[in-house]
C-alpha cells in the first residue's frame, strides 16, 4: 500500500512539470516563512534581555520596529506561499481532470456496461478535488512546517541548550502518537472514500430512475436501503472523529507539560543565579514551544489531508491506467462513403463464451434500405454497435466500401455513421445545441432548413424561445415523439453516409409516428440505411428485410417474398403481430 501511495504521489507530481517556476516559488516562500516565523521569538528575547531589562527606550523602539518588519515579511510570505501552492494545485487538478474526461470518452462501451456511473462521477469530481488538497493543505504545508520546526530547534539550541533538551524529551512521544494516528486515519479515510462512492452510485441511480421508484411504490424500500448505506458512511466518518478526538488532546497535553517543565526549570535556574538562563529565554520559549509542537500536531492533520488526496489519486489513476480504450490504429481517414457494407462470418460475445452473434454474413448495397427484425435478444442492436466499433468483434470482419472498419480512423468512421436510437438522450441545453451538438460547422440556417424539410419546424417554433428552448435534463420538457424528431434532426444535419434507425418508432403516438415516417423517408433518401424495427408494418417497403433469431440470420428478402413462405419465421412473426394489433 505504501508503495502504491508513493507511486501515486510521484504520478501527481509529474503534472507539476509544466509549472516548475511556480513550484520553485512555493519552496522559496516556504523557506522565508520558516525563517521569519522562527526569528520573532529570538528578537523578543533580545528585546527583553538587552533593552527592556536595562530600560533602553531607543533600543526597545528599534527592536519593536524590527519585529514589526519581520512580522510583515512573515505575513507576506504566508500569503504568497498559500496562494501559489493553492494555485499550483488547482492547475494540476485541472490538467488531471481534463485528461481523465478525455480518457473516459475513449473507453469501450463494455467498460460502461460494467462500471457504475456514480463511481465514475466520484472519480471525476470528488476524488479530483481531493487531489488539489495535496498541494493546498497537504504536501507543501508539511514541508513548510518541517522547515519551521528545524529552524525553531536550531534557534532553541543556539539560545539555551539545557531548556532545549527538556523540550526535545517530550517530542518522541508526540512523534509516536502522530505516527499511530496517521496509520489509523489512513484506514479510516479509505473506508470513507469507499462509502462516498457507494453513496454517490446509489443516489445517482435512484434519482435517474425516480419514475420507476414512484411508479412501483418503492419509496420506503429505497429509503431503507439508503439508510443502510448512509449509516455505513456515517460510521466511517465517526472513526475519523474518534481518532481526532483522541489525538489532539494528547498533543495539547504534551505541549502544555513541556511548557510547564521549561518554565519551572528555567525559573528555578534564574532564582539560583544561573546566568545561562534569562527572562528573555523564558518569554521566547513560550512562543518557540508552541511553534514547535503546533506544526507537529498539525502535521498529523495535514498528513491525513494528504493521505486522503493520495488515496483519491490512486482511485483516479486506477481509471487513467485502465486499458479499456478502443483500438484506433486505422490510417484511412473516411471520406463520404458510398455505403457498401458487408459482414463476413462475424462472431461476437459480450461475455466470453456466450456468443450473441453466431457467424453473421450480411451484404448491404450502397443506397439500399434494409430492415433487421426479430425477437428481443436476437442480436439486432448488436450489429449496429459493432458497425460503429462500440465493441470489438471476436472473429470475422466488417467491411465498408471495400475496407475493414479497423483500418479507418475511428473519429472519421463515426462521422460517416448516424444513429437514431429508441431511447433518445438529450442534454440539458437548447434544442439547437442538442441538434448540432455544438458543431461549429452546422449553422442555425442549416438546422432550420433541415427541420422544415423533415417536418419538425412547426413544433419547435411552438415552444417558448423556439430553437433556444432549454429541454432540461434528458429532454424531460418534450414528449417522446418530439425527442425522437430532435434525434432525427441531429442525424440529418450531420449528413451521414450511413444511417441507422434503432427501434425509432416503437414507443410513440400515432401523430408523432406519421411525422417520423415522413422524416424517415426524407432522411434515408439517397443513403445506405439500416432500420431495426419491432413493428413490422414500418419496414414493409424496405429493399431487403433481414430476419434474425438467436444471433443468426434465419431469413432475408423483400416483404412479399418472406410473407409468401409457408411456415416462414417472418410470416409467423408478421401474422402474430398483425393479429395482436387488430384485437
Amino acid at each position: 500500500m505504501k508503495v502504491l501511495q508513493s507511486i501515486s504521489l510521484k504520478k501527481v507530481m509529474q503534472y507539476a512539470k509544466p509549472y516548475q517556476s511556480r513550484l520553485y516559488m512555493v519552496v522559496v516562500f516556504a523557506v522565508t516563512l520558516s525563517v521569519f516565523a522562527a526569528l520573532r521569538p529570538y528578537l523578543l528575547k533580545q528585546t527583553i534581555d538587552a533593552y527592556l531589562k536595562v530600560h533602553d527606550k531607543e533600543g526597545l523602539l528599534y527592536y519593536i520596529g524590527l519585529m514589526a518588519a519581520v512580522l510583515t515579511l512573515e505575513v507576506a510570505s504566508q500569503f504568497y506561499f498559500t496562494y501559489w501552492a493553492s494555485w499550483l494545485g488547482q492547475d494540476i487538478v485541472k490538467d488531471i481532470r481534463e485528461k481523465l474526461f478525455r480518457h473516459i470518452t475513449k473507453f469501450r462501451m463494455k467498460y460502461f456496461d460494467l462500471e457504475p456511473v456514480g463511481k465514475l462521477v466520484t472519480r471525476s469530481v470528488t476524488d479530483i478535488e481531493s487531489i488539489a488538497s495535496i498541494f493546498s493543505q497537504g504536501l507543501f504545508m508539511i514541508v513548510s512546517d518541517l522547515m519551521k520546526m528545524v529552524v525553531v530547534l536550531g534557534i532553541m539550541f543556539y539560545m539555551n541548550w539545557k531548556l532545549s533538551c527538556i523540550v526535545v524529551l517530550g517530542m518522541p512521544i508526540l512523534v509516536y502518537a502522530t505516527r499511530v494516528f496517521q496509520q489509523k486515519m489512513k484506514v479510516a479515510f479509505e473506508e470513507v472514500r469507499n462509502q462516498v462512492a457507494a453513496l454517490n452510485t446509489f443516489v445517482q441511480e435512484r434519482v435517474t430512475g425516480m419514475k420507476i421508484v414512484q411508479l412501483f411504490n418503492r419509496e420506503e424500500i429505497e429509503l431503507e436501503k439508503f439508510k443502510e448505506i448512509n449509516s455505513l458512511h456515517n460510521k466511517a466518518w465517526l472513526k475519523n472523529i474518534l481518532y481526532n478526538s483522541i489525538f489532539f488532546p494528547i498533543a495539547d497535553i504534551l505541549s502544555s507539560l513541556t511548557l510547564g517543565l521549561v518554565v519551572w526549570y528555567g525559573g528555578w535556574n534564574i532564582m539560583n543565579g544561573d546566568t545561562m538562563t534569562s527572562f528573555g529565554d523564558l518569554f521566547a520559549y513560550t512562543m518557540l514551544i508552541s511553534m514547535l509542537f503546533n506544526p507537529l500536531r498539525q502535521i498529523a492533520d495535514k498528513f491525513n489531508v494528504m493521505q486522503m488526496g493520495i488515496i483519491a489519486a490512486e482511485r483516479v489513476f486506477e481509471v487513467l491506467d485502465k486499458d479499456e480504450l478502443i483500438q484506433d490504429s486505422g490510417a484511412i481517414v473516411a471520406g463520404h462513403f458510398k455505403g457498401d457494407i458487408e459482414f463476413k462470418d462475424v462472431r461476437f460475445s459480450y461475455i466470453k463464451g456466450e456468443e450473441v452473434l453466431k457467424g453473421i454474413n450480411l451484404k448491404v448495397k450502397a443506397g439500399e434500405t434494409i430492415a433487421i427484425v426479430g425477437a428481443t435478444g436476437a442480436g439486432k442492436s448488436t450489429i449496429i454497435n459493432l458497425l460503429n466499433r462500440f465493441y470489438e468483434i471476436d472473429s470475422g470482419s466488417i467491411i465498408v466500401d471495400g475496407s475493414n472498419i479497423n483500418e479507418f480512423d475511428l473519429d472519421s468512421l463515426r462521422r460517416q455513421i448516424a444513429i437514431v436510437l429508441q431511447d433518445v438522450f438529450l442534454f440539458a441545453d437548447t434544442i439547437s445545441n442538442n441538434i448540432t451538438l455544438n458543431n461549429p460547422d452546422i449553422s442555425r440556417e442549416d438546422v432550420i432548413a433541415a427541420a422544415q424539410k423533415i417536418g419538425a419546424h412547426d413544433f419547435i417554433m411552438s415552444l417558448p424561445n423556439g430553437y433556444d428552448y432549454n429541454v432540461k435534463e434528458r429532454g424531460v420538457m418534450l414528449s417522446s415523439g418530439q425527442r425522437q424528431l430532435i434525434a432525427f434532426l441531429r442525424a440529418y444535419v450531420s449528413n451521414p453516409s450511413i444511417l441507422i434507425l434503432d427501434e425509432a418508432t416503437s414507443s410513440i403516438d400515432t401523430y408523432s409516428e406519421e411525422l417520423i415516417q415522413k422524416a424517415t423517408e426524407t432522411i434515408t433518401k439517397g443513403r445506405t440505411s439500416i432500420v431495426i424495427a419491432h413493428r413490422l408494418a414500418t419496414v414493409i417497403n424496405a429493399d431487403k428485410i433481414i430476419v434474425m433469431d438467436k444471433g443468426q440470420i434465419v431469413e432475408e428478402g423483400k416483404h412479399y417474398e418472406l410473407i409468401s413462405k409457408a411456415e416462414g419465421y417472418y410470416k409467423n412473426l408478421y401474422e402474430s403481430q398483425f393479429a395482436v394489433e387488430n384485437n
